[in-house]
């Protein structure tokens, strides 16, 4: 009995000391400086993430000039008649030819025209929301009235404009709703026997990101700033290439005044016939100075990409010769003088003539969003020669192609270590396993070369009906395990972002998305949660995290990495078990007088792999806070199943 007795004490302190993890974080050893821009955004107009989304305009086609002019629009009568025209003035008004001339037959009633809004127009119930138009009468006595209603069609606001001229004028109103409405519409219905004309229909909720007439809308553009993202890539993506080079973003088309912004076909209304958006289009209200006055309000460094004389290799393939590549590199010129010129400058005028006389501070740029192969190697030669000469405060971000590796890839580094980009672009749309599997894809890069931007990443996994459904927790996860790989090597890795940022739940072209929202609400998804616990987070230098002697990078599906904040004398050390049973280190902290008293200790986990959030059920992923106390100069990190850790505690060199 002594003999069994002393196999099962031995067989338990076995197990005891197989169990035991030992962490040893040297927090007076920095190896390195994070960047400021080291976790960004990346803002593409997909899913309908601008005009019906970040953009807060409720109406589509306010002026009439989608290719179907009447796209969002339909009669509305009650015991009135009368016909619409739309009157093209192409020679009169090249920005702004269609107007819509009503002809209105209702001395009891009512006629006019409705509009349905972005897959319905969202109101909030006892909220403002202001309306505009321009109109002229040009025939009878009308009165105008504005409503907003509800899919029964109840009205839950009103007002109305009288004393109309036969001069075009801007009318404006004001309506304070009774009522909530997911797939509201508005009414512009006219009483009295007549003719008038209309354009520029335009409803604003009155409150806006900063209350900016006109401006962006506020539960988004929050959502963002929570992020405290250190930089704002913008406008894309695909969208800078275009289908073809007819299609392509022009910035110098999406600055000035509103009305001469010229309307572009989104390239996602026809990229994918299974998610067609044929009223999918740019309005440009959110454009360049927008982007930049975005990037200042939320404290992000602006990263605008421009063309490089090439559409998407995956679509027309369409380029520009060489010998007429000179305008495409005046236009970066000309956007940098826009965004950091004098007001005594051409461009730097029109900024300030905006209502920003000071520079935008813009110190990077982007030559190209996906692009291979040779043809963009010497497109891009031409830019960095002219660039490098002319501008050279400004960081160049070049791109390595669509692909994480690959022929096209091995080349474009090959390319590059030649050349004198600041950064290469690399994207991953791979699985949770390859992400899982790279956490330590940095860890051997050569360091003499470009330094890193992971411009585009998200982990694909399997999706539902359901539109939020493939952002799921384990997407999620083994984003985390890859980031700790990224924060690991910030030497090299020095900016990051998602892709893409936001998505319509009924007006989708792609996910996973970072956030969704639909006409009232948004929702942070768990992919949400792990890039701002990352970045809120941040530090300022890595410090080495070590597990018998060695990163940890995936070994027992374990992930971490370490940082200290060395202005508030804060410890910051993440951790993932991407395992099914729960682990607990021991934690040691070497080069350190003493720690504060108290860990504060975020913890994102959840048992169900593919579980997501959603727009009814916000919360199913979603950290959770406590403190936990210290002794001494050890932590004792107790990782449920599954999850990210981040715990953060004060220390005296």
């Amino acid at each position: 009995m002594k003999k069994i007795a002393a196999c099962i004490i031995t067989g338990i302190l076995v197990v005891q000391l197989q169990a035991q993890r030992n962490i040893t974080v040297q927090v007076n050893r920095p190896l390195t400086p994070v960047s400021k821009q080291m976790w960004g955004i990346f803002f593409e107009d997909i899913n309908f993430a601008a005009d019906g989304g970040l953009y807060a305009e409720l109406v589509k086609n306010s002026s009439f000039e989608f290719p179907m002019p009447m796209t969002g629009w339909k009669e509305a009568k009650q015991q009135g008649s009368g016909r619409i025209l739309i009157i093209n003035r192409a020679n009169e008004n090249k920005f702004n030819p269609r107007f819509a001339h009503i002809v209105v037959d209702a001395p009891a009633g009512y006629y006019g025209i409705s509009n349905d809004g972005f897959r319905g127009i969202g109101i909030h119930r006892n909220e403002q929301y202001n309306f505009s138009v321009w109109a002229r009468k040009t025939e009878g006595e009308l009165t105008m009235s504005i409503q907003l209603v509800n899919a029964k069609g109840d009205k839950i606001g009103s007002s109305s404009i009288e004393n109309l001229t036969g001069e075009w004028k801007k009318y404006s109103v004001s309506l304070t709703t009774v009522d909530s409405a997911h797939r509201g519409k508005l009414n512009i219905v006219l009483q009295g026997k007549g003719m008038i004309d209309l354009d520029r229909v335009s409803l604003f909720p009155q409150k806006t990101w900063k209350d900016r007439p006109g401006g962006l809308r506020q539960d988004l553009v929050q959502l963002l700033a929570d992020l405290q993202p250190g930089f704002l890539r913008f406008p894309g993506g695909c969208i800078v290439e275009g289908r073809d080079l007819s299609n392509r973003y022009q910035w110098k088309k999406t600055v000035g005044a509103f009305e001469e912004r010229e309307l572009l076909m989104n390239r996602w209304n026809v990229e994918f016939a299974r998610r067609a958006a044929p009223d999918y289009y740019q309005t440009f209200g959110l454009g360049f100075y927008e982007y930049f006055l975005l990037s200042e309000d939320i404290g992000a460094a602006p990263l605008p990409i421009i063309n490089c004389g090439m559409a998407c290799q995956f679509n027309s393939s369409e380029v520009v010769a060489m010998n007429e590549l000179d305008p495409f590199v005046q236009d970066a010129l000309d956007l940098i003088e826009f965004a950091n010129g004098p007001v005594t400058s051409k461009w730097g005028k029109l900024r300030a003539d905006m209502g920003h006389p000071t520079s935008f501070n813009l110190k990077l740029l982007g030559v190209g969003n996906e692009q291979w192969d040779e043809q963009y190697i010497e497109r891009y030669k031409l830019f960095e020669k002219v660039l490098k000469e002319r501008h050279p405060e400004i960081k160049l971000v070049a791109a390595a192609g669509p692909s994480p590796d690959g022929a096209r890839f091995d080349y474009a580094w090959k390319e590059f270590k030649k050349l004198h980009p600041d950064f290469i672009d690399e994207h991953y749309y791979q699985s949770p396993e390859w992400f899982f599997r790279n956490a330590a894809r940095y860890d051997s890069y050569d360091r003499k070369g470009p330094k890193v931007f992971a411009g585009e990443y998200a982990a694909h996994n399997k999706e539902e009906p359901q539109a939020e459904s493939r952002n799921t927790w384990l997407s999620a996860l083994a984003e985390a395990a890859f980031m700790t790989g990224l924060e690991r090597n910030a030497d090299l890795v020095q900016m990051s972002s998602y892709a893409p940022l936001l998505a319509h739940v009924d007006a989708w072209q792609w996910r996973p998305d970072l956030i969704w929202f639909d006409n009232l609400r948004a929702v942070a998804t768990p992919n949400y949660h792990v890039q701002k616990l990352f970045s809120i987070n941040r530090g300022t230098d890595v410090v080495p995290l070590l597990y018998n002697g060695l990163p940890l990078a995936g070994k027992d599906s374990l992930y971490a990495s370490a940082v200290i904040d060395q202005a508030t004398k804060q410890l910051v050390i993440k951790l993932v078990n991407a395992g099914e049973q729960s682990e607990t280190f021991n934690i040691e902290l070497t080069g350190i007088r003493s720690l504060g008293k108290e860990a504060i200790v975020d913890e994102l986990y959840n048992n169900e792999l593919y579980r997501y959030n959603t727009l009814d059920q916000q919360e199913l992923v979603h950290p959770t806070q406590s403190r936990m106390p210290v002794k001494g100069k050890k932590i004792t990190a107790a990782l449920k199943p599954r999850s990210l850790t981040v715990i953060k505690v004060g220390y005296n060199p």
